[in-house]
């Protein structure tokens, strides 16, 4: 088994690319230990030292770091993710929710009044920013609209990332605001 790594535009975080399907649905983040209990992967890259994040993105996985040097902490991980897939274990738990998607649906906030303006900035979203995102090793997802303002809640290798302000307010913020006249301004959550 070959497994690819990728510099994301966040230097704590990096993308590995195992070659087969990560996730088969969305995106999926384990942003602490007790999180990734309910994947034997995350629980496995959470046990090498100094890291701080695992996120599952179709095909790949990005581990992001607190400290710690990658020439060192890459082999761990490595031989973590391929101990997984050589052993055939399921990605996730048993019992364990399939996906972040349910988790995500439950927390939007918006105005029923603008269901038809939301429809529109998720579509943009799924359509045009998700792909490009996930190139970096990341998600984006909607979180809420209010008063012109969209709330998106950042993951993966966005998460954290020096450049995600860059990325949301001339980026995203620039597209909504061109092709949704009732977005004012783009924040993250």
């Amino acid at each position: 088994m070959f497994i690819q790594t990728e510099a994301t535009p966040n230097p704590a975080t990096l993308k590995f690319i195992p070659g087969r399907v990560v996730v088969d649905g969305s995106p999926m983040e384990f942003a602490s230990r007790e999180a990734a209990t309910r994947s034997p992967l995350a629980e496995k890259l959470f046990e090498v030292p100094g890291v701080t994040g695992v996120f599952y993105g179709s095909d790949f996985i990005t581990v992001t770091k607190a400290n710690g040097e990658w020439q060192q902490l890459k082999p761990a991980i490595l031989g973590a993710i391929m101990e997984h897939y050589m052993s055939g274990a399921p990605l996730l738990a048993g019992g364990a929710a399939q996906d972040d998607a349910d988790l995500d649906d439950e927390d939007e906030f918006f105005d029923e009044a603008d269901a038809e303006t939301v429809d529109m900035i998720k579509d943009l979203i799924e359509t045009r920013v998700r792909p490009a995102v996930a190139n970096d090793g990341g998600d984006i997802t909607f979180r809420g609209f209010k008063d012109g303002i969209v709330y998106l809640n950042m993951k993966g290798a966005c998460s954290g990332c020096p450049s995600s302000t860059a990325t949301l307010q001339h980026g995203i913020q620039n597209l909504l605001k061109h092709f949704v006249p009732d977005v004012v301004e783009v924040r993250p959550m």
